[in-house]
């Protein structure tokens, strides 16, 4: 069984039942209706990737499922994104500066996050198949390695080319390597 099938991310009853049309303009305006934005191609490729599962019967999603294919590899060597629709992904999902992005089918994250430049979120190990649950509002700087079984907590903020390796608790601000944890209470 897929684990990241198996993993929800809470989503309201509007998000839930919103249409494949209505999630790209939600996306689209996530980055200013700047449609050029290559982190927006991979959210409408992620996107078109997910609804093709609601496709019945097999022999409608085939081609579907042919075509998601082959622009999800577009967008991984033209943006250098990787972002497979195994992934659950929340509302606003920014990636604001492409190149270097991998994310395992494994892994969930909720709203409003924001990923830059080289970021891993990941497997620690091979054959481990459990990747990192990513709360709301984060904020991931260029470089992060986010590996393993873990939770990240609502508003963190990861320092770029910090190696997170524990969960991290809501509120609380990753940096270095392996990833201090320093509470943002004491920050503000």
């Amino acid at each position: 069984m897929n684990l990241a099938t198996t993993q929800k991310v809470e989503f309201s009853a509007e998000w839930a039942d919103a249409t494949l049309f209505s999630r790209i303009m939600d996306d689209l305006k996530t980055y200013e209706g700047d449609w050029t934005r290559q982190g927006f191609w991979a959210m409408v490729v992620y996107r078109f990737g997910r609804w093709r599962y609601s496709l019945k019967p097999d022999w409608i999603r085939k081609p579907f499922s042919l075509l998601y294919h082959v622009l999800f590899k577009f967008i991984q060597i033209l943006a250098g994104i990787e972002l497979p629709c195994e992934v659950t992904v929340g509302r606003r999902l920014r990636i604001d500066h492409s190149g270097g992005i991998v994310i395992s089918g494994f892994v969930r994250i909720g709203d409003d996050c924001t990923l830059r430049t080289g970021v891993t979120i990941g497997l620690r190990r091979i054959n481990e198949p459990h990747g990192p649950k990513i709360g709301n509002r984060v904020d991931i700087g260029a470089g992060a390695k986010i590996l393993g079984n873990i939770q990240v907590g609502d508003d963190v903020l990861i320092g770029a080319n910090a190696v997170v390796l524990d969960n991290i608790p809501p509120n609380s601000v990753a940096v270095g390597i392996p990833a201090k944890i320093i509470s943002r209470a004491h920050n503000d």
